[in-house]
């Protein structure tokens, strides 16, 4: 009896103890089923590279001091740069005639998030004798991910993530979680179909920590309470009440006003905002709007974010930056730079002279073919087989301008409009050369001065120059101010920024691009809607995820739309849906 009673006791300490040890815990459906519910991380990864930057005479040495770090400044003439030790930014900037102001940019390390670097504009002003002071404001490196994890109809526990930088549960094709003792797995496929596994982790103290290697590593999720406010939810919970206010007048330019002062009708501009505070996030491709913006008669009357995003934080434009080029050259043109749409693109890449064994193709090509992607090249951006599509580009160690010109001629420039993101950017390398200027630089004094956008961060390439092929960053605001230049013939708040000639050629109809069907200008899109009975015209700069600056003239209206749908069909539902569904219905008169 004894014996019996030790065995029965030796029995129980082995399942308590086994029960205990990570790992013995039966997984997957039950194991998981207490982890249902939202979870939320985020991690900034800096740079710490910010703030007061001091330019000063040290010792007979001009020196600079930003964030605790100093560096020796170089100038050439006019010209200032410096670089500081550890790959933790550079700055390039000139003197003005009385060196009372040094203009320039301050390039940041790459950033995590999007694995670039970018030139952000700084002015430093003379305080004192040779001593001048100006601020960085290099654009915050942040990864967020939310982590729905929720019971499925077979009792599983399902999960999804939502990322509002990149979007990046489309690639992280997250279907369930598991949990097996403290170990969490991230899981797709099975019961049927290739089980994948897209990260893991541990379960500890109530922190879900989730290794994710090509995104910084380990992520901390902690749970979102139950009345918790949240930037996963359009507006930090669901349900919440709409309730409209104008826009506030602020220093960047925009006139501000209430809808009723415009024509627009706020009772339906109210419902609209609605629908989109109460959109259900439940899969991974739901609808995530980031900004609604409506100008009318050059008035901002509406200005909406969500998920978090507002007026002060630079969004990604993605490829509706791709614009920025076509207006950054015939601003080019309005300023004297001897550039025109005819010149030889071959001959001006190559110091002003055609290699000798130059085909006919190549020679023909011209600024414009680029301009409206009709280049000839194969480079096609809807095709992963064509040699220049665009992550090749990204991947290989070429000059990107040498890699581009280098490509086969499948057809003759000018034959066919195929949508290629090499083309302005070698756009932008054939302002380059002939301006002579940096790319930067040439925004800076060609289209951000004069429209009065003071703050935005522009992708640098791995060779060093603005790339036009898209993702520059801008202020929501800031951004749509491309449209209304149009809409206003070239100029804002009076001061002309280009002619009236090339916004009209920009924003008319030049080439067909396959396979969309929408007309093309010069990198601006073209479009129709039906509108009391009638067809009217507007075009726009349109960007992967729902970015949108659009002009529709009749009816003297200028719209700007943010979204986070990167590569998901969300990201057309500003254009397709809202526009002629909510948006042009709304004006009144």
């Amino acid at each position: 009896m004894r014996n019996l009673f030790l065995f029965s006791i030796a029995i129980f300490l082995w399942f308590w103890i086994a029960e205990s040890l990570p790992g013995t815990e039966t997984s997957g459906k039950d194991g998981a089923k207490e982890l249902v519910g939202l979870w939320e991380a985020k991690r900034r990864f800096g740079p710490d590279i910010r703030g007061r930057m001091i330019l000063r005479k040290v010792n007979g040495a001009l020196e600079v001091e930003v964030a605790g770090v100093s560096s020796r400044v170089k100038t050439v003439g006019n010209a200032i740069s410096f670089e500081l030790s550890g790959d933790r930014g550079r700055f390039e900037g000139k003197y003005d005639v009385g060196r009372t102001t040094i203009s320039g940019h301050w390039i940041q390390p790459k950033l995590v998030e999007s694995g670039l670097p970018y030139a952000s504009p700084v002015k430093l002003k003379r305080i004192g004798p040779a001593h001048w002071q100006g601020e960085v404001e290099p654009f915050d490196d942040v990864i967020t991910f939310f982590l729905v994890v929720k019971t499925l109809a077979d009792d599983a526990v399902g999960a999804f993530l939502c990322n509002p930088e990149r979007n990046l549960g489309r690639f992280i094709r997250v279907e369930r979680i598991e949990k097996e003792g403290d170990r969490i797995s991230l899981v797709s496929g099975g019961t049927g179909g290739e089980r994948r596994i897209w990260a893991e982790g541990e379960y500890r103290g109530d922190v879900l920590i989730i290794n994710f290697p090509n995104r910084g590593g380990s992520y901390d999720f902690k749970r979102v309470g139950a009345t918790a406010l949240s930037n996963f939810y359009p507006r930090g919970r669901p349900n919440a009440t709409y309730v409209y206010a104008p826009p506030p007048k602020m220093d960047d330019g925009w006139e501000t006003g209430s809808l009723e002062d415009v024509g627009i009708s706020r009772v339906a501009i109210t419902k609209f905002i609605q629908m989109l505070i109460d959109t259900p996030i439940s899969s991974v491709s739901s609808q995530q709007d980031h900004g609604v913006l409506i100008a009318r008669h050059g008035k901002l009357v509406l200005e909406e974010y969500f998920h978090g995003e507002h007026r002060e934080k630079a969004h990604d434009t993605r490829s509706a930056s791709k614009s920025v080029a076509a207006d950054l050259i015939g601003a080019a043109m309005y300023a004297g730079v001897p550039i025109h749409t005819s010149v030889p693109v071959y001959k001006v890449m190559n110091g002003g002279e055609f290699s000798p064994d130059l085909d006919p193709g190549r020679r023909a090509m011209t600024l414009e073919h680029l301009l409206t992607m009709t280049s000839g090249l194969d480079c096609d951006d809807n095709d992963p087989s064509s040699l220049g599509y665009e992550d090749r580009m990204w991947e290989q160690s070429e000059d990107f301008y040498k890699w581009t010109m280098n490509l086969k001629m499948v057809r003759q420039p000018g034959e066919k409009g195929v949508y290629c993101s090499a083309s302005p950017n070698l756009a932008g390398g054939v302002l380059y050369r002939i301006s002579k200027k940096s790319g930067p630089v040439l925004f800076q004094n060609l289209l951000a001065e004069p429209l009065q956008i003071k703050r935005y961060y522009l992708p640098i390439s791995p060779h060093g120059q603005y790339t036009m092929t898209g993702g520059a960053r801008f202020l929501p605001r800031d951004f749509m101010k491309l449209a209304q230049v149009h809409l206003n013939g070239g100029s804002w708040k009076g001061r002309r920024v280009f002619t009236a000639d090339w916004s009209r050629r920009a924003t008319t109809a030049q080439s067909a691009l396959s396979p969309y069907k929408l007309n093309y200008g010069y990198l601006w899109w073209v479009i129709e809607y039906p509108f009391k009975g009638r067809t009217i015209r507007a075009y726009f700069a349109s960007g992967n995820g729902g970015q949108v600056a659009m002009a529709v003239p009749d009816l003297d209206l200028v719209l700007g739309f943010y979204g986070g749908n990167y590569s998901d069909v969300g990201g057309r539902t500003a254009r397709e849906v809202y526009v002629p569904k909510y948006i042009i219905p709304a004006v009144e008169k």
